[in-house]
């Protein structure tokens, strides 16, 4: 099974959020977390953990913000990526791994999940690539990422949802700054296309 060639990829608008959900299924991806938990301190995140935290997606998903990427094989949601202005992510700032590099005005992508099925087939690079291009639709100059360094390693796709480097090193991002043995700081440079709305695109 690949996904090349046959993949479209979509905001996730309010008619998505049903798609997100399906996706995602009742355990938010992963352990109640819905993707909140780069966007909430860690005593907010751990009392909304679970319906709470997906109250708060959903509500970002119906002001209309697009807080990430859906990618879908013949109508049925497989992967998703998210990705916003860095200073919608507060909990970034508060890590000493993953705090900010210099004063840029950057985007990030802090969480990938592929569903099970479909993993192991390159879709991260995708969505980092369709990442990038709705972000320099809206402007953006540089896209960031904080992938895992598995180091050749196997590891549990758990541990794996801020993306590992290879995934990014395909999607054409390069290392900017390292603070721990496994996880670097990754940059695109983009060319924003102004008055070009992101619309989805096609693989």
């Amino acid at each position: 099974m690949t996904v090349a060639a046959r993949v479209d990829f979509h905001p996730v608008t309010p008619e998505r959020w049903d798609d997100m959900t399906r996706l995602f299924g009742p355990r938010g991806a992963c352990a109640g977390c819905w993707c909140m938990w780069p966007r909430l301190r860690g005593g907010e995140f751990a009392r909304l953990k679970g319906e709470g935290t997906r109250r708060r997606m959903r509500a970002l998903v119906a002001a209309g913000g697009a807080p990430g990427i859906l990618a879908y094989v013949q109508g049925e949601p497989i992967g998703w990526c998210a990705v916003a202005p860095r200073a919608e992510y507060s909990r970034l700032d508060s890590s000493r791994v993953m705090a900010p590099v210099d004063e840029q005005p950057v985007w990030s992508v802090p969480c990938l999940f592929v569903a099970r099925a479909w993993r192991g087939q390159g879709l991260p690079a995708r969505l980092l690539g369709e990442a990038a291009r709705f972000a320099a639709d809206r402007g953006a100059r540089v896209l960031e990422g904080y992938p895992i360094d598995t180091a050749g390693k196997r590891q549990a796709d758990a541990f794996l949802w801020h993306g590992v480097v290879s995934s990014f090193t395909h999607a054409g991002f390069r290392e900017v700054a390292r603070r721990s043995p496994t996880r670097p700081i990754m940059r695109k440079t983009l060319r924003p296309r102004a008055g070009d709305k992101a619309r989805g695109s096609h693989g």
